[in-house]
């Protein structure tokens, strides 16, 4: 099997994508505009497929990584994620003013069709200003935890850091600092 390439396919109307061996084309007929995708992927295409969730699973897992280790490093309270923390933390508390940072997240609630409509309008407002801002990410369920199997979830990255803006500027995060710290000292 020859080796594939990711091309980077980019269009006015959206932001580059990665799409496996493609051109973008438009289509010429009003039905072929109309015409329902086709579902069957070849072996090749399918095999393109897991590549890309592999490679997402690693950058997920390498994002996971470098945060926790920062927060080992570094006060939650002293750290700033993006240039814009003060702007994400103050929209977050006005459009979700009685989320408890300290609760587990109740992630059927923030899935369910409400939750995404309510998070969609709040991720939406930072698409020109946040890199990534709609990329994948892992997000403790609860401050209080470590990253863990069943205390990790997926999210979107402005969810990531509506949420971990929270919990630093709340000193939700200074536990993890502390504990790295004194094992230092051990």
């Amino acid at each position: 099997m020859g080796r594939r390439f990711l091309h980077r396919v980019r269009t006015p109307s959206r932001p580059a994508i990665t799409e496996p061996n493609s051109i973008h084309l438009q289509p010429t007929s009003a039905y072929q505009r109309h015409k329902p995708p086709n579902m069957s992927l070849t072996a090749e295409q399918q095999d393109n497929f897991e590549d890309i969730e592999k490679q997402f699973a690693v950058k997920a897992v390498q994002h996971m990584t470098t945060y926790w280790s920062i927060l080992e490093k570094v006060p939650g309270t002293k750290l700033r994620l993006t240039k814009i923390d003060d702007e994400i933390y103050e929209h977050f508390k006005k459009e979700f003013p009685d989320y408890d940072p300290k609760a587990t997240i109740n992630e059927d609630e923030m899935k369910s069709k409400a939750g995404k409509e309510r998070w969609r309008n709040f991720i939406n407002h930072y698409e020109k200003k946040v890199d990534d801002y709609n990329f994948g990410t892992l997000l403790r369920s609860n401050p209080a935890f470590e990253y863990g199997q069943d205390e990790t979830i997926f999210a979107v990255r402005m969810q990531f850091y509506a949420l971990e803006i929270l919990r630093n500027r709340e000193g939700l995060n200074d536990w993890i600092y502390e504990k790295a710290q004194g094992q230092k000292a051990s």
